[in-house]
């Protein structure tokens, strides 16, 4: 049965109950028509849930605002939160909202206020106006909203993100990006290292190496290049000699200089190296090939060498189809004999996931990078402990991923992956755009040839990473082979 309580009229005479809004919707919704507004004149409210147990109190509302805070208090005890709140829009434009009662959480569990059953972001209170304040905040709706945008501000924050559980299941290799890169620190121009060649010799040095590499048959296309800033601290001579930083005119004369300083707080002086960082990418992407081992294997079937660009490379393979060794299961000696034809070398990128690229170039312009006889030391551990060989390279063309994978299903030989190309270079390049093609080799004999169609590989010089390092030269001794 439903109980309806008839309220009182006001204390105050032409006062009426009116919304108030506290927040505004998530979806901005407090502007449309089925939505209650500030100024609405509140003419009934409904408590309850169940049809026969609805209390209804109407318009005009005895002590007002006081007296509708006590009746949603005594509804919250008696856990009554479910209430429907009917206004009136002018003369005879009407809408209703549909709430729960809940506390104010600013201003205390004494005072309540509803929130909207379809919106929780969307909660209303009530206000003692007149009816000609109501009239006229509701024909100041137009400005209102234009108010609220002025107002409005977009909220940012911070969300929990899965990095472990993302970098192991969407990575070719787990926790290892495919962006490559080397940072090229600014060369001394003296003996005492105080003064350093400027930014323009950075960058020079920089696109020598990218051309040099390319042209030794490096199969890597340019992606970007950028300045770095590294701090360090300096004195003396250094100290003196660099460019200031200390206020804005010195700033036209940074912006060639590899080394600038400042002084701090604690009058230390701070220098600024400016360091090149270029990025390049394969162009064929990545592609791994797993070398699994027999008991009856004394040798792999393939040697390592290292340009003077820092890269270790394939410089010799079994003959595919000749000799029953990891090489040639694998279908590395066919990638081999691949790159070969094409005069392209067989780069090697990771070993077992870790990379083995050049990284760095010191301010002394030693390339720093990994040495042929630690490498070949662990592949040869490899073979004695029967452990497969994880091998990544670099490939010149996609196309070769279907060949190298027929050859793995014709010889057994384990899963081959391919790694994706960055996406730049997927859409914005081909695969033989800012290629270059590799010179001959002058000054080769008869006696250095290692493949079987007579061409030459490029002469390299020592290996600069110990005096023990090596290189392979006559690959017709059984001993350079690992």
């Amino acid at each position: 049965m439903t109980m309806e309580g008839l309220s009182q009229s006001s204390s105050e005479s032409g006062t009426v109950l009116s919304i108030e809004c506290l927040k505004g919707s998530c979806k901005a919704d407090e502007w449309t028509g089925d939505m209650l507004q500030t100024g609405d004149i509140v003419e009934e409210l409904r408590i309850g849930s169940a049809p026969n147990a609805l209390i209804r109190f109407k318009s005009p509302f005895k002590n007002g605002r006081s007296g509708v805070s006590k009746i949603l208090q005594d509804s919250y005890k008696k856990k009554e939160t479910s209430v429907m709140v009917r206004v009136r829009r002018g003369l005879d434009e009407f809408a209703e909202l549909q709430a729960c009662i809940v506390p104010n959480d600013s201003s205390g569990k004494k005072h309540f206020v509803l929130r909207s059953i379809s919106d929780p972001n969307y909660v209303v209170s009530f206000f003692d106006r007149t009816e000609a304040d109501c009239f006229q905040l509701q024909a100041s709706r137009t400005t209102r909203m234009v108010n609220a945008l002025t107002r409005t501000r977009l909220q940012d924050g911070y969300v929990s993100y899965p990095w472990e559980r993302r970098m192991q299941e969407l990575l070719s290799v787990p926790s290892c990006s495919k962006f490559l890169s080397i940072l090229l620190l600014p060369k001394v121009s003296d003996r005492i290292a105080s003064r350093y060649n400027d930014v323009e010799d950075t960058l020079a040095r920089a696109n020598t190496w990218l051309n040099a590499a390319q042209a030794s048959g490096v199969p890597i296309v340019f992606m970007n290049v950028q300045t770095e800033s590294l701090l360090t601290k300096i004195s003396g001579e250094t100290a003196s000699s660099t460019v200031n930083a200390g206020s804005l005119s010195d700033l036209s004369n940074l912006a060639n200089a590899s080394l600038y300083g400042f002084e701090d707080y604690h009058g230390v002086d701070i220098g600024v190296v400016r360091a090149v960082r270029l990025w390049y990418a394969p162009i064929g992407g990545e592609f791994s090939i797993e070398i699994k081992l027999k008991e009856d294997d004394t040798k792999l079937g393939f040697a390592i060498s290292r340009t003077e660009e820092g890269f270790i490379f394939i410089s010799a393979a079994a003959a595919a189809g000749q000799e029953n060794v990891p090489a040639t299961r694998s279908g590395l000696s066919n990638l081999y004999k691949e790159a070969q034809d094409t005069s392209k070398l067989l780069v090697v990128s990771r070993l077992s996931n870790q990379r083995v690229l050049p990284w760095m170039v010191s301010s002394t312009g030693a390339i720093r990078c990994y040495d042929t006889v630690s490498l070949s030391q662990k592949l040869s551990l490899h073979r004695h402990t029967k452990v497969p060989i994880l091998l990544h390279v670099f490939l010149w063309d996609r196309a070769l991923t279907s060949s190298v994978e027929s050859t793995r299903l014709s010889s057994l030989s384990p899963s081959v992956l391919p790694l994706p190309l960055p996406h730049e270079v997927q859409l914005a390049r081909h695969p033989n755009d800012n290629q270059i093609q590799p010179l001959p080799p002058e000054g080769s004999d008869a006696g250095e040839d290692v493949s079987s169609n007579g061409s030459q590989p490029m002469q390299l010089q020592r290996d600069t990473a110990g005096d023990l390092s090596f290189r392979f030269h006559n690959f017709s001794l059984s001993n350079n082979w690992v």
